[in-house]
């Protein structure tokens, strides 16, 4: 099929190579004219496990980027809006860019389209899409279909080839058909019901897991309390079926560009709809909590921050993205910042972002580089680079023996071992 994808960030750049990789014919739009001119040099725009061999893969065959709208949206037969929806001042999510791109597609219509809603929309975005095109498309046939994404970032290849399932909201049957061939080859379970629910899925989905996140993590702060060991509390937890494993990891907090957004959008949906969810409430109030305990946890080890220095390793919201939107990362190094303790961070690969979002922050060219003449190690992102650091030459440039593990991402016994004063959370 011929596909145009509007947007060219994590979502859009991930849908357009995997569908190419599919055998589709897809063509990634964006304005950016300095991006897709990267991208149609192979440049990756952004670090994604796999991306970069699709790109190559497929670049100048089966995909290619363009700035012209119009011209992609003429040639395709399925049109994905794959735009950001940031969160506007109110907490919900800001659909500016969404209503100019259904507006820049109602004017390239020329025959029926599939106008795929693939950005995470508030419910009701499809309509909404649905009468912006059609105030400015004519009497053209179009549908407009709700196909949420469920992608993590740093995985986000691997989970759309391999996905738990696929949900369409629409109710027309012909665009049911041709969704259900487009995904033929994925061989996944396919979900087909109303728009609204289709775009409730994904809001519940990211609520109900960030639920999870917080969860354990008040469960780890208990856990401290009354000397139990949080992981293995996960471990007896996950081994029961209707609980699991996934998402109990106790950790500094939740961050990245879906679930910090997505639930305060969630907040403020049922808050429009009359229904005050103080569950949910609850659960960004912990997140908030945890960042700062985190810091608290440093300010015990360290007494006055004034004048320690100390090596943060990490700046990504998780491992293997270089993505540091919501970071708790950022965060915990803020509160430090403001407390007079000097920071020197490292990170694999999200250092010329964290630059942008912290013009401020000091960053060193390696984690040992960071380590020299710290008072206190703070691991704040869970990178295998440094689980598998010589921690007995940490030791050595260090100026304390202090270490905060924020990601459990160590073994304590073996650092100890070696003369560092460990500490965990939730444990």
């Amino acid at each position: 099929m011929k596909i145009a994808v509007i947007g060219t960030g994590y979502v859009g750049l991930v849908t357009g190579a995997c569908l190419a990789d599919l055998g589709h014919s897809v063509t990634g739009v964006d304005k950016d004219e300095g991006k897709i001119e990267r991208l149609n040099r192979g440049e990756v725009t952004i670090y994604e496990v796999g991306l970069p061999e699709l790109l190559s893969r497929h670049l100048g065959r089966s995909l290619s980027f363009t700035t012209d709208t119009a011209e992609a949206v003429a040639a395709s037969e399925i049109v994905f809006i794959t735009v950001g929806t940031p969160q506007g001042e109110d907490g919900a999510a800001d659909m500016s860019y969404v209503m100019e791109a259904a507006g820049d597609i109602a004017g390239a219509i020329d025959g029926y389209k599939i106008v795929v809603n693939k950005s995470t929309m508030p419910v009701g975005s499809t309509r909404l899409v649905e009468r912006v095109i059609k105030e400015r498309a004519g009497g053209e046939e179009f549908d407009v279909v709700s196909n949420p994404e469920f992608l993590r970032e740093g995985t986000a290849v691997r989970d759309f080839m391999h996905p738990d399932r696929i949900v369409v909201g629409t109710e027309s049957q012909r665009a049911a058909g041709i969704m259900a061939e487009l995904y033929r080859p994925l061989n996944a379970p396919l979900f087909i019901t109303d728009p609204a629910s289709a775009e409730m899925i994904k809001y519940a989905s990211n609520a109900f897991l960030a639920t999870k996140v917080s969860f354990i993590n008040a469960i780890a702060n208990i856990c401290e309390a009354v000397d139990a060991d949080v992981k293995e509390v996960a471990m007896g937890m996950g081994y029961d079926r209707r609980i699991g494993f996934e998402f109990l990891r106790s950790g500094p907090g939740f961050g990245g560009s879906c679930f910090p957004k997505d639930c305060q959008a969630l907040i403020n949906i049922a808050r429009h709809s009359g229904y005050s969810f103080y569950l949910l409430e609850g659960v960004m109030q912990v997140n908030r909590e945890q960042m700062e305990l985190m810091a608290r946890k440093v300010e015990r080890r360290l007494g006055d921050l004034r004048g320690k220095r100390i090596a943060a390793w990490g700046l990504a919201f998780k491992a293997n993205t270089d993505d540091v939107r919501d970071s708790p990362a950022l965060e915990i190094i803020r509160l430090l910042l403001e407390g007079g303790a000097e920071i020197s961070a490292y990170d694999p690969r999200a250092m010329e972002n964290a630059r942008e979002a912290m013009p401020e922050l000091s960053c060193a060219a390696s984690a040992l580089e960071a380590a020299e003449g710290a008072d206190l190690l703070l691991i704040l992102t869970d990178w295998d680079e440094f689980k598998l650091q010589d921690f007995r030459r940490v030791g050595e440039v260090m100026k304390g023996r202090e270490i905060i593990d924020t990601r459990n991402c160590l073994e304590p016994l073996s650092v100890r071992r070696l003369g560092f004063n460990y500490e965990g959370v939730g444990r």
